[in-house]
């Protein structure tokens, strides 16, 4: 297993639209398990295929606490069948805008069919903060942020910030 780089704002790959999967293989397998181990090592409870620069219909999540058994789930080609009306607020971060945090409201259930690692058709049924997590990939996949559920001003702040710190890193080559 390799450590995969994440890509982040204000990298325009993040607004792509992911391709779906065509191919469940061995290649597809070893990309799941890296970004598992990229995920964890981050640390953080969620990763999409685009944000570790592979623009393909695929995230992985584990919302397990601290402490209990891990609960890896990888999504390939995701549907959203159902949402809930009723909504949940969470503070959510994204390992491509590191150390930023805003509360975002979603559906509180929500039920994807996709494929698992092995190809094999799933539903399921997310809440709570899996609904939440679940949602924030399956955004990544369509080349959305979850930036994009707050202000305009304090979106427009945190893109200038991003790219600001990106300009630096490219004059001096380090950060």
């Amino acid at each position: 297993m390799a450590l995969l780089d994440i890509v982040t704002l204000p990298d325009p790959m993040l607004r792509e639209q992911s391709a779906p999967v065509e191919r469940v293989d061995d290649d597809l397998r070893r990309l799941v398990e890296n970004m598992f181990e990229t995920m964890y090592n981050a640390p953080g409870i969620g990763l999409a295929g685009i944000q570790v620069g592979v623009p393909l219909r695929i995230f992985t999540m584990d919302c397990a606490k601290d402490g209990d058994e891990k609960t890896p789930i990888c999504m390939i080609n995701p549907e959203i069948l159902w949402q809930s009306d009723d909504l949940s607020s969470y503070e959510e971060g994204c390992l491509s805008i590191p150390d930023y945090y805003a509360e975002v409201e979603r559906p509180a259930s929500v039920r994807f069919r996709y494929l698992d690692q092995f190809g094999k058709e799933q539903e399921m049924l997310c809440e709570g903060l899996d609904a939440t997590c679940a949602q924030h990939e399956f955004d990544h996949l369509n080349g959305a942020l979850f930036i994009d559920y707050i202000s305009k001003l304090r979106r427009d702040r945190v893109i200038k910030k991003f790219a600001k710190l990106a300009k630096q890193k490219d004059k001096s080559g380090v950060l």
